[in-house]
């Protein structure tokens, strides 16, 4: 297939991809090779790709591929999250615009409706994923509400329960009132905001004064069931064990001993109202009240409701909250219980979600003894069981973990996995049944008054297990029955026991703590789904479109058959996890928890926490600065393997990612790039590799090239095995733009076409293979184009063999002829460059090998035969690529005209003669006999100017960089600038100094 002129990625993208797919190409079968495994962060089912799934995929398909083209079984486990409250809220706000409401449907009517919606609907952002390169494993995409999960996830729950490790309490949780439902510490951002800090003056109930607090929710102090002062603080010393009188609900509380109570702060005093505020629940706990006895003044949407001790005035009740909080400041202005009010910046958290201020509620939920799973998962990290990538991280999950609090997996929502527990009455001492307790319920069916003690819970894995329990707890004449009304107790029939299915669901992060096993068939350890093969539209290498087969070569690619193991036995653990470390505790700890416990063994050998992609000034993406990247954007504008290969370059260990533009800009030309030299190639006949090995090398040249295709290989290999994205990328990059395309084809120029050494072109037709397999992780698409452009092949890159250079010979010597070629020209154009030397003239060179001067005269030089031999082997070379016509040897005298590699006429050469540009290479001094291209005085001027300029400029920015004041106030993207500029401009003096004492 002929090489277009013209590189267009979006073509070449819209059909590799589909073409690997349906072959299934991305997991070829290869049951006797070694397993290789990674399973995807699974993305919401509601979400689309940002740049942050960007940059995670990325890395994931790096590995994948490469693991691939090692010929390692690599298995890349997609799916997507059920994603609770974000489907619910999608598919809430569907039927909305429909005029319905969720509760007017009914739980099932609604659930058929959601995944009805999953069905058209979820699949945005795989598909999104694909545009961007990801070989998944597409075959046996999982769900975390599929069949198979959902019978995880209720094992897991079940045999949790029965270990004692999962239980139900009583706690605080974070409450959001617009989705009434509990939500975890992720889904709480925290923002700034004006708001008010009230002083209020409590009585003491024997009328010998009063003690002073403070708050920011004053309609809080509703359920206030204590004041808390610090035990040593003396001012109180004296009131500790006595009462207050609220104002308002005339409750009486105690004022208790506490450390929380801060004697620098405030009046030192502080109101407790343990069941709306995290740190009042401790202290309340200390205090002697049980869960159990803390008042609650808030239903599920946030509006006023009726203490247990019915002290709240009747006119409060069913007011929102923040209504409420008008009436009682006015109330308590009025009772002259308020001393002041103050203006104060709030940190108040919000539902990332619903966007409404979320309260700490003391409700009835379902707990994980996290505590009891993190032992393990604190002994994995630190035996080296499982790698963290940066270290750094170790640190902190040493911290999180051995300070974790129990884990509330319920939600208050429909759309999840229903919690597999039933409620029935309790027994009396006797045996009897306990009936005629009515629950309450708010409109999502939740209760609004705790349960009974007499309650008796049933965890199970199916009603006919759950029945089966009842039947061997309750007597054997008891009817039982189950029913979906939370008010049904069967009052009005004899004997007879109603069983309520909880109405709650499981944590979204519940499930998914289960991904690395649940997705390869655990508990059953179910085989994958067999590939099933399709035709599909190939290119041959003469560019015609053909019917392929999904048949592939004996060697092992092509579709999968069923594995004689099953998926579990073979790629659990998985060999490693990607993951943002902004999820580290909420998915990743709570994953190796999860498969320590159940399975024995870590879920993962290695877990690579990456950074954050920001904005170009290092600050925060977010829609309101408008500073947010669209993948899809970039994709259609530059190409997907531009974008994959600038996040990779940018990823290095441990930092966040500036992403610039113009740095995908940057990629995309050197895709370009790439093209164009395969185009070149192909154009003076240099096509593609048959041959593993490289083929026999005879001049240096050819010899450096293969010498740098071996260090190149060893080292993309070193950094991938290291995980350093940005080395092997870097690396990757710098092989194929310098060695290869900037000077290899500029040194085997002069042979192309039919003049060329047929060995010269075996070998850049193996370097430029060895180039497409090395960058196909990076940029699977253009390197797959040319891979098939540049031969006719019998297997696809995709599938092809990563390079095996460890037995390769090198010639040293001739490594460092061409090193030192390299060298020079570089020096001699930069030298060039820097006075302005017109870029076509041509001039002469004097070389002074080894030499001695005495007052600027040359006194002696010592012949240097290897160098005069070097200069006649790449005369050639010299002449074209550095403009030099004749090069002289002061010691010997002898002169080379370089066209030809000849002997010439001597060079007059007077060592005190103006105009000359002297560079020096490895030692030697070679000289550029310039006086007849330049006005050296006005080069000499101007070289002078720009370097004061330069220094005025580095020294500036140095005074602002020494000035604590600015270091310390300055954002610091300003000061991450100012560095950037001062190394810049003091790089460019250091240059501008060079190129003076060149001049001579």
């Amino acid at each position: 297939m002929t090489i277009d002129k013209t590189f267009d990625p979006a073509g070449i993208e819209a059909h590799w991809y589909p073409y690997w797919e349906s072959r299934g190409l991305f997991r070829p079968a290869r049951e006797d090779r070694e397993p290789f495994t990674i399973v995807i962060p699974p993305p919401n089912v509601t979400g689309s790709l940002h740049i942050g799934h960007a940059l995670d995929n990325t890395l994931q398909d790096i590995l994948i591929r490469h693991a691939r083209l090692q010929g390692k079984d690599a298995l890349w486990v997609v799916g997507t999250d059920h994603a609770g409250i974000a489907t619910q809220m999608v598919v809430e706000r569907n039927i909305a615009s429909q005029g319905l409401k969720r509760q007017e449907m009914g739980r099932e009517a609604f659930l058929d409706h959601v995944w009805e919606w999953k069905a058209t609907s979820g699949g945005q952002i795989t598909r999104q994923l694909r545009r961007l390169g990801a070989s998944c494993d597409w075959a046996n995409e999982r769900f975390t509400m599929d069949e198979g999960f959902s019978k995880a996830v209720v094992k897991v729950f079940v045999d949790l329960y029965n270990q004692g490790l999962l239980y139900r309490d009583k706690r605080l949780v974070n409450w959001d009132p617009h989705f009434r439902t509990a939500i975890s510490d992720l889904e709480v951002e925290t923002r700034e905001v004006n708001g008010k800090f009230w002083h209020l003056r409590y009585p003491l109930a024997d009328g010998s004064g009063s003690i002073s607090v403070a708050t920011t929710r004053p309609e809080t102090m509703l359920a206030d069931m204590a004041v808390a002062v610090n035990p040593e603080d003396a001012r109180y010393k004296a009131l500790i064990g006595k009462q207050v009188c609220l104002p308002i609900t005339g409750r009486l509380i105690p004022i208790v001993a506490d450390d929380h109570a801060d004697p620098e702060l405030g009046s030192g005093a502080v109101k407790i109202t343990p069941g709306h505020d995290f740190n009042d629940f401790e202290v309340g706990k200390r205090a002697g009240f049980k869960a159990a006895e803390m008042l609650n003044m808030l239903d599920a949407s946030g509006a006023i409701t009726q203490t247990a001790d019915g002290l709240i005035p009747a006119d409060l009740l069913g007011l929102d909250r923040f209504e409420a909080r008008d009436v009682i400041v006015k109330l308590l202005e009025e009772a002259g219980a308020l001393e002041k009010v103050e203006d104060r910046v709030i940190q108040t958290p919000y539902g990332d979600r619903s966007g409404v201020v979320i309260e700490p509620w003391l409700t009835d939920q379902w707990y994980v003894d996290a505590k009891a799973l993190a032992g393990p998962a604190i002994e994995a990290v630190r035996s080296g069981a499982i790698r963290v990538v940066p270290e750094t991280w170790k640190k902190t999950w040493y911290q999180w973990l051995e300070n974790i609090q129990p884990w509330c997996v319920s939600r208050q929502l429909w759309w999840g996995h229903q919690i597999p527990a039933w409620f029935g009455p309790g027994l009396r001492d006797d045996g009897s049944l306990i009936t005629g307790d009515v629950i309450r319920v708010d409109a999502n069916w939740r209760p609004t008054t705790r349960m009974p003690i007499s309650e008796k819970i049933f965890v199970a894995d199916s009603d006919e297990e759950a029945l089966a329990q009842a039947r061997a707890y309750y007597p054997n004449d008891a009817t039982i029955r189950f029913s979906d009304d939370w008010e049904d107790r069967g009052q009005s029939e004899a004997n007879t026991v109603v069983l309520r299915r909880d109405r709650d669901v499981l944590d979204t992060w519940f499930s998914s703590a289960l991904w690395p096993f649940a997705t390869l068939g655990w508990p059953d350890g179910a085989p994958q789904t067999p590939f099933v093969p399709s035709e599909v539209e190939g290119r041959t290498s003469g560019g015609a479109v053909e019917r392929v087969s999904t048949t592939l070569d004996t060697i092992g690619r092509g579709a999968a058959s069923a594995p004689a193991k099953t998926l579990l036995a073979r790629h659990y653990p998985n060999d490693v996890l990607i993951s943002g470390f902004d999820i580290l505790f909420f998915w990743d700890a709570r994953m190796a928890m999860q498969g320590l416990h159940f399975m024995g063994e870590a879920p993962w050998k290695t877990l690579y926490l990456h950074g954050l992609v920001r904005a170009p000034d290092g600050s925060k993406m977010s829609k309101s600065k408008g500073n947010t990247v669209d993948p899809l954007g970039l994709i259609d504008k530059y190409g997907a393997d531009a974008l994959r290969f600038t996040l990779a370059a940018m990823e290095s260990q441990g930092r966040d990612i500036k992403l610039d533009e113009k740095r995908v800009e940057g990629y995309r030309n050197f895709a370009t790039k790439l093209w164009n030299a395969a185009r070149f190639a192909q154009s003076n006949g240099i096509g593609g590799s048959t041959r593993q090995e490289p083929p026999e090398q005879i001049n240096a040249v050819d010899k450096w090239i293969v010498a740098e295709t071996v260090r190149t290989v060893q080292a993309l290999d070193l950094a991938l095995a290291d995980l350093r994205f940005d080395e092997a990328a870097n690396t990757v990059y710098q092989f194929v733009w310098a060695q290869f395309c900037d000077w290899y084809l500029e040194l085997i120029k002069p042979g192309l076409g039919n003049e060329m050494p047929g060995e010269t072109k075996a070998v850049a037709g193996w370097v430029l293979d060895r180039i497409l397999v090395m960058l196909h992780p990076f940029m699977p698409f253009i390197t797959e184009e040319l891979w098939r452009a540049l031969a006719a092949r019998d297997h696809d890159l995709i599938v092809a063999e990563w390079p095996k250079v460890d037995a390769v010979s090198i010639d040293q010597s001739a490594v460092a002829e061409v090193e030192w070629l390299i060298r020079l020209v570089s020096a001699i154009r930069a030298a060039r460059a820097d006075v302005n030397v017109p870029p076509g003239a041509r001039t002469n060179l004097i070389i002074l090998e080894q030499r001695e001067l005495k007052s600027g005269d040359l006194v002696s030089a010592t012949p240097n035969p290897n160098l005069i031999d070097r200069v006649r082997r790449q005369a050639k070379a010299l002449s074209r690529l550095a403009r030099i016509d004749n090069a002289e040897f002061i010691s010997t005298g002898i002169a080379i005209q370089l066209a030809t590699g000849t002997e010439t006429d001597r060079i007059t050469y007077q060592p005190s003669l103006k105009g000359r540009l002297q560079v020096v290479v490895d030692g030697i001094d070679y000289i550029l006999l310039v006086g007849d291209l330049i006005d050296l005085v006005a080069e000499e001027a101007r070289l002078r100017k720009n370097l004061e300029a330069a220094e005025k400029e580095a020294a500036s920015l140095a005074g602002r960089l020494n000035n604590p004041s600015f270091v310390e106030k300055a954002k610091p993207e300003a000061v991450a600038k100012a560095r950037e500029d001062h190394a810049a401009k003091s790089a460019e003096a250091e240059r501008l100094r060079a190129a003076l004492a060149r001049l001579g």
